[in-house]
């Protein structure tokens, strides 16, 4: 079959202007090549280091919000693409919000964790990202504050972060919290 490219954000989460981030492209691939798209526009070209490649983001400005995507090319014939990933440059004018994990952030497989983030602000919510996974993985709001994994199995750990926006007629963003590490035993 063909392999597999998948794309993610380190640190996951909306920048500031004048942030960075990078973006990681992973395939199980020998060899080749990568190349960077922003919508639909091919924009740089990396060798493989191993199986990932990483674009750099420094310095961001409006012109790099977009949906991005990597092309897997070996030979200069596209073998795979990743799914979309979408970048936003956004002004943070929240507080910096609190990530917690119930009981801790060392677990036994089969245990129950409760991911809470805390932010200063009546009306926010909170997204939880786990690094290197595109997807939000869960929606966090003041009624329901709580994101609930039980039970916990191995795949589960990594390092965990939310970030939180107004939920009123201008969206505004905080900062990405400090990571929180889960291990799971």
């Amino acid at each position: 079959g063909a392999p597999s490219v998948s794309i993610f954000l380190k640190p996951p989460g909306v920048i500031p202007p004048g942030g960075s981030t990078t973006i990681c492209c992973n395939c199980q691939c020998d060899n080749g090549n990568f190349v960077l798209y922003q919508n639909g526009r091919q924009l740089r070209t990396l060798e493989l280091r191993g199986s990932r490649a990483e674009f750099t983001i420094s310095n961001a400005t409006q012109k790099d919000t977009g949906a991005y995507s990597c092309h897997y090319l070996d030979g200069g014939t596209v073998l795979a693409r990743s799914e979309t990933l979408y970048v936003t440059v956004q002004e943070f004018r929240l507080p910096k919000p609190v990530l917690s994990a119930l009981p801790g952030h060392e677990v036994a497989a089969g245990a129950y964790v409760i991911f809470r983030c805390t932010i200063a602000h009546s009306s926010a919510g909170c997204f939880l990202y786990l690094e290197g996974q595109i997807e939000v993985l869960g929606l966090l709001s003041k009624e329901q504050d709580d994101f609930n994994i039980s039970p916990v199995r191995r795949g589960n750990g990594g390092r965990y972060s939310c970030q939180c926006f107004s939920k009123g007629t201008l969206l505004e963003w905080s900062a990405v919290s400090k990571t929180l590490d889960l291990v799971v035993r």
